[in-house]
């Protein structure tokens, strides 16, 4: 049961960002800073990566460690079971079907957890131009 209104929830919940995230701006930004190209958010491949390179067909995710179930297995015993485990469960499907669509379609996919972003922002970016090369 949710300690909320139905209208404060609304409220709450409109207030947490899908795009544009601390985490990803720190990576655009830095990106930038480097001047390494990317497009962000690309609407065209499937899930809509947060970063790509279209013509060399390389996408990187960004993952809000909560949102996509970082260590999900261990979460989900304090979670309340109606809502939010049925949420994070269906992000986690929905994460897998988009990157298998896109390497069915010949993209190479990274994906990039929150916390190695906050805990090695310097990693995470050579990591990243690695891959892009």
């Amino acid at each position: 049961m949710d300690v909320f209104s139905k209208k404060k929830r609304s409220e709450i919940m409109s207030k947490i960002r899908s795009k544009n995230t601390m985490a990803e701006m720190l990576v655009f930004k830095e990106l930038r800073r480097r001047k390494i190209y990317f497009q962000k958010h690309y609407k065209r491949a499937a899930g809509n990566p947060d970063i790509a390179l279209p013509r060399k067909k390389k996408a990187v995710f960004i993952d809000g460690d909560f949102w996509h179930g970082y260590q999900f297995s261990k979460q989900k015993k304090r979670l309340p079971k109606k809502y939010w485990q049925k949420k994070i469960e269906g992000n986690i499907k929905r994460d897998k079907r988009a990157r298998a669509k896109l390497k069915r379609g010949g993209w190479q996919v990274l994906r990039v957890w929150e916390h190695e972003i906050n805990n090695n922002l310097d990693k995470i970016i050579e990591k990243i131009n690695k891959f892009f090369k």
